[in-house]
């Protein structure tokens, strides 16, 4: 007799609290996921920058803490190496860690087809070799020749992929594309193909350009999904890379907010080097935009001026 392994639920192991997360509250511990959009919403960078976090251990967009790291695998199907290299080197500097070492293996085969046994066999290998904590597979329109639309030939591919994550232990982020003009639709159900795809995410994040701002809409199957952010591709500091930005309040003026120009010169006065703009809202806790405002007022004022690094004072407080 040949029967499947079973366990009492009291017996199953526990899961301590501190392991649930890969990427707190931005990515499970071990899950599958999409990273979803329309084109040119930045997907790419946002996946990347999940694997900069996840291979060096520092805050996902500056601000989501890793609970674990270690080595990412990551294909890339549609950008050239070069590019690769130049966004994660970009990213890196923006974290502000060393390129050179980190632990992010890119696989240089110029395709990849889950559906073929072939390449399932050599990604199988490859994820044995390099035990990876986290998968990136960019984008899924590259990565196969079945029907989107059909559920049939997609479920047996997040099967295998799904197969990966549990005899690894290791997460998968599938980037994948929304329909074009559905902007209008809840985020998973604007994905393109089946309905397949966002059934299988155990954290999904999705985004959505509105003008010049990108909104980021994180899902989980078992936490709570935060709040709707609001990102920027900022190259402040020399390093492109996604940044969180904090909307303006309705009817936010500086004269209503005296103290922002005391704190910002506090900060600014206790520095001894030029900050930039990002530095100092980080420091004072403040909204981009009210800090914007405060530095414009010091710089007319001559209390404060722009150099190549940043802003400092004229005087010392």
């Amino acid at each position: 007799m040949n029967r499947l392994p079973v366990c009492r639920a009291d017996q199953l192991a526990e899961r301590p609290a501190e392991q649930r997360w890969l990427i707190e509250g931005l990515w499970a511990e071990q899950a599958v996921g999409i990273v979803g959009g329309e084109p040119k919403c930045c997907k790419s960078f946002l996946a990347l920058d999940l694997a900069v976090a996840v291979a060096s251990g520092t805050d996902c967009l500056r601000r989501f803490r890793p609970a674990t790291s270690g080595p990412v695998l990551l294909f890339s199907g549609e950008d050239p190496l070069d590019v690769v290299r130049r966004r994660l080197e970009g990213i890196a500097r923006a974290a502000k860690i060393a390129f050179a070492g980190l632990d992010v293996h890119v696989i240089t085969a110029p395709s990849l087809r889950l559906d073929l046994a072939a390449d399932q066999q050599r990604l199988v290998d490859t994820v044995e070799a390099t035990r990876p904590k986290l998968l990136v597979l960019d984008p899924f329109v590259r990565l196969h020749r079945i029907d989107e639309n059909v559920a049939a030939e997609v479920a047996p591919v997040l099967g295998y992929l799904r197969g990966l994550q549990r005899r690894f232990h290791t997460a998968v982020l599938l980037v994948h594309h929304a329909r074009k003009g559905a902007g209008h639709l809840r985020a998973g159900q604007a994905l393109r193909g089946s309905s397949e795809l966002h059934a299988w995410g155990d954290s999904n994040l999705y985004l959505k350009r509105q003008g010049e701002r990108l909104h980021l809409t994180v899902e989980h199957r078992a936490a709570p999904s935060g709040e709707e952010m609001l990102l920027e591709l900022d190259a402040s500091g020399q390093g492109l890379a996604l940044h969180p930005i904090d909307p303006p309040s309705d009817g936010e003026h500086l004269d209503l907010a005296p103290s922002a120009l005391e704190r910002i010169e506090q900060v600014l006065a206790s520095s001894s080097r030029a900050l930039s703009q990002r530095e100092l809202r980080d420091a004072c806790r403040m909204r981009a935009h009210t800090v914007g405002q405060a530095l414009t007022a010091l710089i007319d004022s001559g209390r404060a001026l722009r150099t190549g690094d940043g802003y400092r004072l004229t005087r010392t407080l």
